[in-house]
């Protein structure tokens, strides 16, 4: 919706098998909602399902969102995230969330990168934004292959800042979107200087300044968005 309210036509991804899978909280048609509330702000906004633990969606997402030339932000919130620790995550389990939050998300922007022009510019040609987590602990594939992600994200600050394209890794802690137990909201609470938790409006707020103009100066960073939560572990 933010960014739909700063003037940007939206491609947006999604996978329900996933969602049905883990059994996350959500509406009817979510997806649909969403599109909706964004194009009655006059935006254009395209869905596109897919599922990026195939090798080959990535590419194909990103050359549907750019099919009139004008793909210029690339946001990366999507996840595998199924619970497992050292001596019980599976061979399978390991290389889905390798599969889906480290190798997709470089297939992405291998994509997206291809598609801005191969020439020196100090000009913003490009914004790439992902979401990433220091939940490892008992998460453990889901907190490793995000590490992956950070790295990557930062490599692409550099290798693609010739090309104006600029790469930041936000880290928004934990935000109380309907899946915390009244255990776990306590404690994020009180290890949180800011007295609250985060909310999906506060990370929103973040991407939004970064895919803005005055976000420019901004790239090959990892960025806490947390009240202060990992300052206070």
């Amino acid at each position: 919706m933010g960014l739909a309210e700063d003037g940007w036509d939206l491609a947006l991804s999604h996978w329900s098998p996933y969602d049905e899978r883990v059994g996350l909280e959500r509406g009817s048609n979510d997806p649909d909602e969403i599109a909706d509330e964004c194009r009655a702000l006059g935006r254009r906004v395209e869905l596109l399902p897919g599922d990026l633990a195939s090798q080959d969606e990535p590419a194909r997402l990103v050359g549907a969102a750019s099919s009139r030339g004008d793909l210029r932000g690339l946001v990366m919130a999507h996840c595998e995230s199924v619970s497992s620790s050292i001596l019980d995550t599976s061979i399978d389990s390991w290389e889905r969330h390798f599969a889906v939050n480290a190798r997709a998300s470089w297939l992405l922007i291998k994509a997206f990168a291809e598609r801005i022009p191969d020439r020196q510019t100090t000009e913003v040609t490009g914004r790439i934004v992902a979401l990433t987590s220091d939940h490892t602990v008992h998460n453990l594939p889901y907190g490793a292959s995000k590490g992956a992600l950070d790295r990557l994200v930062v490599a692409a600050a550099v290798e693609l800042g010739a090309r104006g394209v600029r790469a930041i890794v936000v880290n928004p802690g934990p935000i109380d979107t309907g899946w915390m137990s009244p255990e776990i909201r306590e404690l994020g609470t009180r290890q949180t200087p800011a007295g609250r938790l985060g909310t999906p409006r506060d990370t929103a707020d973040l991407v939004r300044f970064l895919l803005s103009d005055a976000g420019g100066w901004v790239t090959g960073q990892i960025l806490l968005s947390n009240g202060g939560f990992k300052t206070s572990c």
